[in-house]
C-alpha cells in the first residue's frame, strides 16, 4: 500500500487511522479513559508536521538517488507519523514544565484537562489534576509513538528497520537531555561566566531542537531507504545547521512573535525565563547594571506588556537580534552547501531546500 503524494496529508491520514484504532481499543474502559484518549487525539491534531516531512524527505533523498521512487511507502509514512506523536508528547510535557496556558492558539493540554475537571464538578484541586493528567497524557503519547513506529518497522526490511530504530532511540535520548538542560539553564546560568552563556544556549538548541527536529528525522527516513555512509553524513551535515537555524528562528519568535500568528502571547519566552542565545547576546552587550535588571525581569510570569516591550527594545538596541539573524543566515547557508556534490535525488534536494526555507523564514 502506498501513501498520498502529499506528505502532510499522508501523515495526517495515518494518524487518523491510528487514533481511531486507539479509541476502539479503549472504548470499554469508561468515560475517564475516554477523556485521556480524546486529549491525546487533540494533542496530535494540527501542526505543520515538520518532523514527519523531514523524515519522508530523508527517505526520498536517498531513494531517488538511483531510481524514481514514487509516493512514500507505508513504513516511511508510519515512522513519520510516529515522530509527530512523539512531538505531541514533548509539547504536552513542555507546556507543563513552562506552565504555559496556550498551545497553537488553544488551551494547553494541562489547562484543558483542568477545565474538564471543573466542568464535571469533580472534587479536589482542578489545576493539580490538570498537571498530573498532562504528565500521564505525555507518557501515553510516548507509548503511542513507540507502538506506531513498530507498526511501521514491521513492514520494513530488517537492516533498514534496525538502522531506523537506532536513529529514533538516539533522538529520544538526546531531546530528553536537551529538555533538562533547557530547564537547568534557567538556574545554572548564574553560576557560569557571562561569556559562556551563548555557547551553553547553543548546546541546548542543538540537543533540544536541531538534532530532534531535523537531523534525526532525516536520518530515520534515510535509514528506511538504505542510506550509505556518504548519504547519511551529507544529510546530517545539512540537518544539524538547519535545525540550529530553525531553533534560533523559534527563539526570535518567542520574544518578538505576533500572538495572532504564533498562538502564544508575545514575549512568552521572556516570562518563562528562557535563556536563549538572543538573551545571551543581549547580556554580553550591556553593562553590569543593565544585566542585573534583565536578570530580575526575565522569568517573571507577571511581566506586563510595557515591561515586555521594554525588554524587546533592549534586545534590539543591544544588537542581539541582528547577531541572531546573521547566525540564522550562516547556519542556513552551511546547510545548503552540505547538499552539493552528494549522490541524492535532485528533486528531493529541491524539496529539502524548500523545507529549509519554510523552517527558517517563518512567522509561526
Amino acid at each position: 500500500m502506498e501513501a498520498s503524494l502529499d506528505p502532510v496529508e499522508a501523515i495526517s491520514q495515518r494518524l487518523d487511522i491510528f487514533v481511531t484504532d486507539q479509541r476502539q481499543a479503549t472504548a470499554d474502559l469508561g468515560a475517564e479513559a475516554a477523556l485521556l484518549v480524546q486529549s491525546a487525539a487533540a494533542a496530535v491534531a494540527g501542526g505543520k508536521r515538520l518532523r514527519g516531512r523531514f523524515c519522508i524527505a530523508g527517505w526520498r533523498a536517498v531513494a531517488e538517488a538511483s531510481r524514481p521512487a514514487g509516493p512514500a511507502p507505508q513504513p516511511v509514512v508510519t515512522a513519520a507519523a510516529a515522530l509527530e506523536v512523539f512531538h505531541a508528547a514533548a509539547l504536552v510535557h513542555d507546556d507543563v514544565i513552562d506552565n504555559s496556558d496556550t498551545r497553537r492558539g488553544r488551551p494547553a493540554a494541562h489547562r484543558a484537562l483542568e477545565g474538564a475537571h471543573r466542568a464535571t464538578g469533580w472534587l479536589g484541586d482542578a489545576a493539580a489534576f490538570g498537571r498530573s493528567s498532562a504528565i500521564l497524557l505525555g507518557d501515553l503519547l510516548v507509548a503511542w509513538s513507540d507502538d506506531l513506529l513498530e507498526e511501521g518497522l514491521s513492514e520494513a526490511s530488517l537492516p533498514h528497520a534496525v538502522a531506523a530504530r537506532s536513529a529514533y532511540a538516539t533522538m529520544r535520548r538526546e531531546v530528553t537531555i536537551g529538555q533538562f538542560l533547557d530547564v537547568a539553564e534557567e538556574s545554572a546560568f548564574r553560576a557560569e561566566p557571562d561569556e559562556r552563556h551563548a555557547a551553553r544556549a547553543l548546546r541546548v538548541a542543538s540537543l533540544k531542537s536541531a538534532r530532534y527536529s531535523v537531523q534525526q528525522p532525516l536520518a530515520i527516513g534515510a535509514a528506511l531507504a538504505g542510506a550509505d555512509l556518504p548519504q547519511s553524513a551529507a544529510l546530517a551535515a545539512f540537518g544539524h545547521p538547519l535545525g540550529m537555524a530553525f531553533q534560533l528562528r523559534d527563539d526570535v519568535l518567542g520574544v518578538f512573535g505576533d500572538a495572532n500568528e504564533t498562538g502564544k502571547p508575545s514575549g512568552d519566552d521572556l516570562r518563562e525565563g528562557k535563556r536563549t542565545v538572543l538573551v545571551a547576546y543581549a547580556r554580553e552587550a550591556l553593562p553590569p547594571s543593565a544585566r542585573r535588571i534583565i536578570d530580575e525581569l526575565i522569568g517573571d510570569p507577571e511581566l506586563d506588556d510595557d515591561q515586555i516591550a521594554s525588554l524587546q527594545r533592549t534586545i534590539v538596541d543591544s544588537g542581539a537580534l541582528e547577531r541572531v539573524e546573521a547566525l540564522i543566515t550562516d547556519y542556513a547557508r552551511e546547510a545548503d552547501r552540505a547538499l552539493s556534490g552528494v549522490r541524492l535525488g535532485n528533486a528531493a534536494v529541491g524539496e529539502l531546500r524548500d523545507l529549509a526555507r519554510s523552517a527558517t523564514v517563518r512567522v509561526t
